[in-house]
């Protein structure tokens, strides 16, 4: 079985790790001391990524105020769901806002649009 996530918290994980990569690629820059245009596009780009995942960070938190808060019916807490079917973030209990949806197991695919 698949492990999944919430929407909103594979987003988050997405621009922590972009903070990651830019970190890195600036200490692979360090290793080219002695070239320093070398050492400079390494710099660049690991300030890039950084600047790419702030723009990410900011785009779901303006996602995040928009989305429905719903509470729960598993552990009670609210969470937040973005699309047809989502994850609960606290216990991964399948979640829905679409009537015809309720009660079938939890697919990825009910968010794709239908053409």
């Amino acid at each position: 079985m698949a492990k999944y996530s919430s929407k909103i918290n594979k987003i988050r994980t997405f621009a922590l790790s972009l903070i990651f990569i830019g970190f890195l690629v600036m200490y692979l820059g360090i290793i080219f001391k002695s070239h320093p245009i070398v050492m400079t596009i390494f710099m660049l780009l690991g300030l890039l990524c950084i600047i790419a995942s702030t723009g990410v960070y900011l785009w779901i938190g303006m996602l995040s105020t928009k989305t429905v808060q719903v509470l729960c019916p598993s552990c009670q807490k609210p969470t937040k769901i973005l699309g047809r079917v989502d994850i609960c973030m606290h216990c991964n209990e399948a979640l829905t806002l679409d009537k015809s949806l309720e009660g079938k197991t939890f697919n990825k695919k009910y968010n794709q649009r239908q053409l």
